[in-house]
């Protein structure tokens, strides 16, 4: 019998099969990954919360002169830009929809909407070119396409939600306007 080394054993232990560093890098993307898909999956068109606007935003942009303070803030950002789109808001809540014309989940999100105002009555549903109402896009907090803004019989924002709701998250939220 051949016997080997103390040299010889560490060698070759050091030399043990594991995982390569570029091993490991692929294993932690696909981990990130999965993690980044799952959140979205979960927040992606659920209503949460309301954006609050300053009284000088609603208006437009800059100062607001001191005898339309009132004005500025009795009309809702909300109902001025459903009023530029020459739209009416509904007699009990408005479906808001900011859209852009390359956005496939936008397309769902109108049909899904559509058919819930054409169902429960009182309920108009507006959708708008994010692409061509930017400076209304920033008023309201919009950050992608599409989003969906609830807005209440006066104009007033009751709840929104970012992404593609479904039809049974948007009855929920319509259930929460008085």
């Amino acid at each position: 019998m051949v016997e080997r080394s103390g040299r010889n054993n560490r060698e070759r232990r050091s030399v043990a099969p594991c995982m390569s560093t570029g091993a490991w890098i692929l294993v932690a993307a696909v981990v990130l990954a999965l993690a980044v898909g799952l959140w979205r999956a979960a927040t992606d068109g659920r209503f949460r919360g309301t954006h609050r606007v300053r009284a000088g935003e609603a208006a437009g942009s800059g100062a607001v002169p001191a005898d339309r303070e009132a004005e500025a803030v009795e009309t809702p950002p909300g109902a001025v830009l459903v009023a530029e789109v020459g739209e009416t808001l509904g007699e009990r809540a408005t479906l808001l929809q900011f859209s852009s014309a390359f956005c496939a989940p936008c397309r769902a999100t109108r049909r899904v909407l559509a058919d819930v105002a054409g169902v429960v009555p009182g309920v108009a549903h507006v959708e708008v070119d994010a692409e061509h109402h930017l400076e209304a896009v920033r008023r309201l907090g919009v950050l992608r396409t599409p989003t969906t803004i609830v807005l209440a019989a006066d104009g007033t924002e009751v709840t929104r939600a970012a992404g593609a709701p479904r039809k049974e998250q948007v009855l929920a939220a319509l259930a929460t306007v008085e």
